[in-house]
């Protein structure tokens, strides 16, 4: 959604205000033609003070305040620009010896409580705004989560690993491994069915999504033999919190393909997860050739990912570092906030 420009909303609204005025007094504009132009010059200095305010009631929105102690801090500023105004106004109109300042105190008050209008105006414009655009990027999200998971054949499941997995089941039968080429073909319809029965959300808790990816490493596994090494060092305390479903597996995929693949003897994969500086951070190591030997770096999988996490935290609460160790392999590093499901945080205290 495209909102208007504050000063195209400034514009509208006080010349809305001054034609409300104009309306409010056309019994005396024929005795007194003059009101038009003290309603126009009162008007241009509430204005005025209007646009000094702005700075005032932006920077204090970015503290993000209550709404009682928003009215509060604004009503000290908008009774100096009332009276100001209204000082202001008397002057133009006439002249200071002239002043009546019985007059200018009640005007004073009228104005800074128009003054207090337009700050309240402008924080629930503002407040509406931000839910909006909440809403929207919570729904790009959703369509994020959703284009991954409609994905997720292509990353988890593509012709290559289908094509590899099915020869190694037909391998297990021609060896008379009948039971081995079961289990297989069982992990890949559970995977099959995990990616697509689930419900679409953009996060789920760590737990559930190691347990995905697991699964996908359990298939390798079968298909490697040992060749495929697999390390798992997931904190307990990180298992109950959020991450962006189908975060892992097309970066372990990656891991795998480049890393373990192309070795003849094989290779290791190791996962980790843990806290730091209140943050999340998950780390996806490979051993492998080094940098200069790798087939292409940012594939499908990762240029996703990277999209994904701005959906979802925006451009400076996330971070995908991809490292080249100069022992070989490769290690992408994750950080998210730390955050728990809802029901999560509510049996904290009574875990207690």
């Amino acid at each position: 959604m495209r909102f208007p420009s504050f000063w195209r909303m400034q514009m509208m609204g006080w010349g809305c205000f001054y034609l409300m005025g104009i309306v409010g007094s056309i019994p005396d504009i024929f005795r007194r033609p003059w009101v038009l132009r003290d309603n126009a010059v009162s008007l241009a200095f509430m204005f005025l003070c209007s646009c000094a305010l702005h700075p005032f009631c932006r920077s204090l929105l970015r503290r993000a305040p209550s709404w009682a102690a928003f009215a509060r801090r604004a009503a000290v500023w908008c009774m100096a620009g009332g009276a100001f105004a209204a000082f202001a106004t008397a002057l133009t109109l006439v002249g200071f010896k002239k002043i009546v300042w019985p007059n200018v105190a009640g005007k004073s008050a009228q104005y800074a409580f128009a003054l207090v209008l337009w700050c309240s105006l402008y924080l629930s414009i503002k407040q509406w705004q931000q839910s909006v655009e909440e809403r929207e990027r919570l729904l790009r999200a959703e369509t994020e989560a959703r284009e991954a998971r409609l994905s997720a054949l292509r990353y988890q499941l593509n012709p290559h690993f289908l094509f590899n997995s099915l020869n190694a089941v037909s391998t297990l039968v021609l060896d008379g491994n009948a039971p081995a080429a079961t289990r297989m073909l069982a992990q890949i319809g559970e995977l099959l069915r995990t990616s697509l029965d689930n419900e679409v959300i953009p996060e789920v808790e760590l737990a559930q999504e190691m347990a995905f990816t697991e699964r996908y490493l359990a298939i390798e596994q079968a298909r490697l033999g040992e060749r495929l090494q697999v390390d798992l060092t997931i904190s307990s305390e990180t298992l109950d919190a959020l991450v962006p479903s189908m975060l892992l597996q097309p970066l372990v995929e990656n891991a795998v393909r480049h890393g373990v693949v192309p070795v003849i003897e094989g290779g290791r994969i190791a996962i980790e997860s843990g806290l730091h500086g209140g943050r999340m951070r998950i780390v996806i190591r490979n051993s492998g050739p080094r940098r200069a030997e790798t087939q292409k770096e940012n594939g499908i999988g990762l240029n996703n990912t990277l999209e994904r996490l701005r959906a979802l935290y925006g451009a400076n609460q996330q971070q995908l570092l991809v490292e080249w160790p100069e022992s070989g392999g490769c290690q992408v590093t994750v950080e998210l906030p730390f955050r728990k499901a809802p029901h999560t945080q509510e049996t904290l205290p009574c875990e207690r």
